[in-house]
């Protein structure tokens, strides 16, 4: 896990690269990379690679970046975890290529030797990097299928500039800041930007599963991998085996997706709260072998409830003899913590203070990687979400005939309901009669018809114009006709996608913690998604019994609760907790929002 940053003057107009522009990037990321710097120029300055380290794999020198080729045509500055790189550097050495360290980065170079652009279909990781290819002066950059790994630019049409946070590339002076509606807009209404989009006119997030080129024509984008697709092939292929059989796939699948996860010349932890997916993957890491070491984060103030999770979490440590840890964090804490935590906050997020903590937790215990969760619900259906939005969608259809009906509803009964219950209720015949209409209904903070009560009326109808959140939702379900499916994917690609693993990447980072995600992985999806569908799919609960040594029934038949923190305790003058719902999230949401545009 690291920090990336390339500058980029295509055009002949354009001036040299500023060597203090980049590092002003580059060293804005620190925190991502504590464990080197480096940069690197091409002879006539018109680009420029940059980075900061954090150490993993290959903690020599050999490992630092921007690594070059051995030919000297090639050069990389790269973010993440290439899972499959030993499987991939024996294919390249079989095909004669030579290498100088035990890096991935090296292998990636060699990979983009062999195959070109076409060499990101052959990677299993989380990842984003930056190639400059110096014979057909072109810079290259890629990011992961599921977006795992921030990359975000800045092109004003003659210097292409890239980072792995929006908040270095503004350290750099030289971007448009101009506020972006559609990135205001889309905060209030899902509670985090949805991307491409960000706070500001001139920065935008390569999406997910996507390449982008530079060079002296300009820029230009593909996409090379949607989660959507790989949903539609499972759906295509809904496996019919006994369900003894799937068990079979479905531990194979996730025994191999939690070894790839545990490679690094550094210890590997797990975090361990009481719920299926991390005690599944805690008890499949000890099978790995090797001292597994485990992390839980408490507070005085759950003790004794059901919120508390640190007295089973240290059960299921010692029924897998790890080295655990609890980790307790207090009110004092969080005081002392939140400057920093809203400065590491690289786009604003209702969400993300949990994992800010827990991941100061993981530090503390002395871990430097940690194995998380996170994903397990929008693989194996743990939402209400996979209940609520099909019936809902179901039962309202009829009104998708009747728009105006639907509308004139909402305002009649709006301002009503808005006193006494949640807003979204008036909206119901309105929105709810489709999938994507009962899913902004489910995962939306605020209305649409609420947001000239927040901001500029003006910002409001540019931003709403070109989010066009119902539209994109549509796209999200292109090739999928089962409902289960249908909020997979909806799951996936917008809450997974631009809220938690978004916030996971700041917050650990913010501790130079690098966060590794088993189950959002695309050999694991391309495994499993089949056998979530069909007569007797498979669930949380069939996950939870791929582990050799069962999981402690405590355990198994624990009711789901989720993780939050105290905030509601800690804060003072009415703000409420982050894991409250509906109503709960608003007051924390106009907070979060004041304080990031002015942080």
């Amino acid at each position: 896990m690291c920090g990336i940053a390339s500058v980029f003057a295509y055009h002949s107009s354009a001036s040299a690269v500023d060597p203090q522009e980049l590092r002003r990037i580059r060293d804005h990321m620190v925190a991502r990379g504590p464990d080197g710097s480096g940069e690197w120029y091409s002879p006539d300055h018109r680009v420029g690679l940059a980075h900061r380290r954090l150490a993993i794999i290959d903690l020599s020198e050999s490992g630092a970046q921007p690594m070059l080729g051995e030919d000297g045509r090639f050069v990389i500055s790269f973010n993440g975890e290439i899972y499959n790189y030993r499987e991939l550097r024996q294919e390249l050495e079989h095909n004669g290529h030579s290498f100088k360290s035990q890096s991935d980065t090296e292998v990636l170079l060699h990979l983009y030797a062999e195959k070109g652009e076409a060499m990101v279909r052959d990677l299993r990781g989380m990842y984003a990097f930056a190639i400059w290819d110096v014979r057909r002066c072109a810079l290259f950059l890629a990011r992961d299928p599921f977006g795992i790994k921030p990359l975000y630019f800045a092109d004003d049409g003659k210097t292409f500039r890239a980072a792995s946070q929006v908040k270095a590339l503004l350290a750099g002076n030289c971007v448009d800041t101009a506020p972006e509606p559609a990135g205001h807009v889309g905060f209030f209404l899902w509670g985090h930007v949805p991307d491409p989009w960000t706070f500001y006119r001139g920065i935008r997030a390569l999406p997910a599963g996507h390449t982008l080129c530079v060079d002296s024509r300009g820029v230009k984008q593909s996409c090379f991998s949607r989660v959507t697709s790989i949903l539609a092939a499972a759906e295509k292929a809904a496996d019919k085996q006994a369900e003894q059989d799937r068990l079979i796939v479905l531990r194979y699948a996730m025994r191999d997706t939690v070894r790839h996860h545990l490679v690094a010349d550094v210890p590997v932890g797990v975090f361990l709260s009481s719920g299926l997916d991390s005690t599944t993957l805690a008890a499949l890491a000890a099978e790995e072998g090797g001292q597994l070491r485990t992390v839980t984060l408490g507070f005085a103030e759950y003790k004794g409830t059901p919120m508390d999770e640190t007295r089973l979490a240290e059960q299921v440590a010692k029924h897998y003899g790890a080295t655990h840890q609890t980790i307790w964090v207090t009110r004092s804490d969080f005081t002392s913590h939140d400057d920093r935590l809203f400065a590491a906050m690289d786009q604003p997020s209702i969400d993300g203070v949990n994992t800010y903590f827990v991941s100061l937790a993981a530090r503390r215990a002395s871990l430097k990687v940690a194995l998380s969760g996170l994903g397990g619900d929008e693989l194996f259906g743990g939402y209400p979400s996979f209940k609520q939005v099909p019936r809902l969608a179901s039962t309202l259809c009829f009104f998708n005939r009747l728009p105006l009906f639907g509308r004139a509803v909402r305002v009649l009964s709006g301002p009503v309901l808005k006193r006494f219950t949640s807003p979204k209720y008036a909206s119901l015949l309105e929105y709810g009669g489709t999938c994507s209409g009962a899913y902004l209904l489910r995962r939306g903070m605020f209305m649409p018809w609420e947001l000239p009560e927040l901001m500029d009326g003006e910002m409001v109808r540019r931003g709403w114009q070109e989010l066009q959140p119902l539209v994109h939702l549509g796209e999200t379900l292109e090739g999928l006709r089962l409902p289960r499916l249908q909020v997979t994917a909806l799951e996936s690609c917008w809450y997974m996608r631009n809220q938690l693993l978004r916030d996971s990447d700041w917050a650990s980072m913010a501790h130079s913690l690098e966060i590794r995600t088993p189950l959002v992985d695309l050999s694991l999806w391309r495994s499993v998604a089949p056998l979530v569908i069909g007569r007797n799919p498979v669930t949380k609960q069939t996950m939870a019994r791929t582990s050799v040594k069962p999981l402690p029934p405590q355990v198994l038949h624990r009711r789901k609760t989720g993780f939050s923190i105290p905030v509601r305790e800690w804060l003072t003058g009415g703000k409420v907790a982050l894991g409250a719902r509906e109503r709960g999230f608003r007051p924390w949401a106009r907070e979060v929002y004041s304080r990031y545009c002015n942080n």
